[in-house]
């Protein structure tokens, strides 16, 4: 870990209150949820299990968590009110590694975890156990007595998942190293009972990830095995045109439960999207384009690409428009490059830098124009927006190519892998 990344003790949190931006309380830490990994890497932390006013018990993904200090933690004000159920690859750090006897690697000696310490990433929101908190000797009478010390979280044995296991966490645990397209192809080869063993073990947004790229036989197979609130949760998850195309898929009736138990805000998206023809221009774009109005700035702007979760095709540009700022937005007035953000003073309004010679596309527009237009203008997106001027999406040159490429191009083994760990 680089040095100055704060270090936090689980116990500490438990209880502590959790709050949105705007200083709302949410609810209160009740426990967080880690996941082993083999390799020699340290446990990730998934999220928080918090506890909202209604006693419900909720999951607060890690990416969501915006800070942990001074006995509270913040988040990005963006939280699930479902009701949290524990996954097969997952460890609740309070209830289930507090009081837990493992061993020192070194000596073999049994030990008692009495705390845990996790660690953020640099530059990232990613988190981990980096150490435990322990008492040698055996519990009763002696647990009071014996030494207390800290340890890296390598130095002790009993949590680690084998490498030759053949059950979903070792295959999750593996498929944490790969990229989403990579844990597609491989899911792609597995049998269909062990596609859902490792779709099931998944957590949501790696879910979401990993279908974007399968096949639709494949991604109606898995989304059909899931309980129907977690198909919902993994569909709000997708970007919403991959969870449109998914839907389409589906039988009208399957498709209307979903729609019903997803969020309003995302099924509303989902459905617009749906609403257009396929190969056009509204059928490809996304809802979800870097959307800034017009007394923003650069420094808002360039905030807005830095983030993790956007693909590079979103992140080349930003769309400026009049109030509202989602989609269906205000006027649209035009977009601001990547490049020329670069360019410019961080104070700089990006009302001022707007490249408003290239025009829009109409919705309805056919896909071959589309693609024509990135060409013509080697551009990686194109701006949709209604008869009244105001955007509705955006058009990537990754959708385009989904749609250009064969049908099957997807179940093509494109890394040459001759076979899949934990598949036999």
């Amino acid at each position: 870990m680089a040095p100055g990344t704060p270090r936090v003790f689980v116990s500490h949190l438990s209880g502590v209150p959790v709050f949105d931006p705007n200083g709302d309380q949410v609810g209160r830490v009740r426990d967080l949820v880690a996941m082993l990994r083999v390799g020699g890497r340290p446990p990730r932390l998934l999220g928080i299990v918090v506890e909202v006013v209604s006693r419900r018990r909720i999951f607060l993904p890690m990416t969501r968590v915006t800070g942990i200090e001074s006995g509270q933690v913040i988040t990005t004000g963006v939280v699930n009110m479902r009701r949290f159920e524990q996954r097969p690859t997952e460890r609740l750090v309070l209830g289930e590694f507090l009081d837990r006897r493992v061993s020192l690697v070194e000596t073999g000696e049994e030990v008692t975890i009495l705390d845990v310490a996790i660690q953020q990433l640099p530059a990232r929101r990613d988190w981990e156990i980096d150490k435990y908190f322990v008492r040698k000797g055996r519990g009763g009478a002696l647990r009071r007595k014996g030494e207390t010390l800290t340890v890296e979280w390598s130095a002790v044995s009993g949590f680690s998942l084998e490498e030759h296991g053949q059950g979903a966490e070792s295959l999750v645990a593996t498929f944490e190293k790969l990229r989403p397209t990579d844990v597609a192809n491989a899911l792609h080869h597995l049998s269909p009972k062990r596609r859902a063993e490792v779709a099931a073990a998944l957590d949501d947004d790696r879910l979401a990830d990993v279908l974007e790229e399968l096949p639709e036989d494949d991604q109606v197979e898995i989304i059909g095995k899931l309980k129907e609130e977690r198909a919902a949760d993994v569909l709000e998850a997708m970007d919403p045109d991959d969870a449109a195309d998914l839907l389409s898929e589906l039988p009208e009736a399957d498709k209307e439960r979903l729609l019903t138990l997803m969020r309003p805000d995302d099924a509303a998206d989902v459905r617009r999207l749906m609403s257009y023809e396929e190969r056009t221009a509204g059928g490809l774009m996304t809802t979800e384009p870097i959307i800034l109005r017009p007394d923003a700035t650069v420094a808002d702007a360039l905030a807005r690409v830095r983030q993790s979760d956007l693909s590079p095709a979103l992140a080349a540009q930003v769309y400026v428009c009049r109030s509202p700022d989602e989609t269906p937005t205000g006027k649209y007035l035009g977009t601001v490059h990547f490049q020329r953000l670069l360019r410019d003073p961080p104070f700089t309004l990006v009302s001022s830098l707007v490249d408003s010679d290239l025009v829009a596309l109409p919705p309805h527009t056919p896909l071959s124009v589309v693609t024509s237009y990135l060409a013509a203008y080697n551009m990686v997106s194109v701006p949709v927006v209604d008869e009244s001027g105001s955007l509705l999406g955006a058009v990537t040159v990754d959708d385009v190519l989904d749609h250009l490429l064969p049908d099957d191009w997807r179940e093509t083994d494109f890394h040459g892998r001759e076979g899949v760990p934990g598949d036999r």
